[in-house]
């Protein structure tokens, strides 16, 4: 399970250091690609496979699942971290995301994001009440 908010920063060269409880799950190899709100979205090649699967076995007649297919493998890298746990962000993946040096990296459990972080804190803040209110709707008592 992947938990947590970190602040790396990306190098000159585009590489990311992977917060050091991540990178066992992700040392055999992961995907980064687009992902929602102008994040990038990082899972394990094995979670990637999944999802893949899934998508390639729904109706490819629908226009808008042809639309989600493009604009999620277009810009996909498979990739293993290095040595010292740096992954590359695609030139791609960094204009869409509008990374240029700090980042926020949150784990969502079987997942990780990479935000902007002025991005980020604006979709905190916007998405708090909404976090408060849908809690008691789908986890009741909980």
């Amino acid at each position: 399970m992947f938990s947590g908010t970190f602040k790396p920063r990306l190098d000159d060269k585009g590489r990311l250091f992977l917060p050091a409880k991540f990178r066992e799950a992700m040392g055999d190899g992961l995907v980064i690609t687009r992902g929602q709100e102008r994040s990038i979205d990082m899972r394990t090649k094995a979670d990637f496979a999944v999802f893949a699967d899934r998508f390639q076995n729904a109706s490819q007649t629908d226009a808008r699942l042809r639309g989600y297919g493009r604009m999620l493998f277009a810009l996909a890298s498979e990739q293993v971290p290095d040595k010292q746990g740096r992954i590359s962000i695609t030139p791609e993946l960094r204009e869409y995301a509008s990374l240029e040096k700090d980042c926020v990296v949150i784990g969502i459990y079987n997942r990780i994001e990479i935000w902007e972080p002025q991005a980020w804190v604006e979709y905190t803040a916007a998405q708090e009440s909404a976090f408060s209110d849908v809690q008691e709707e789908i986890f009741p008592g909980f």
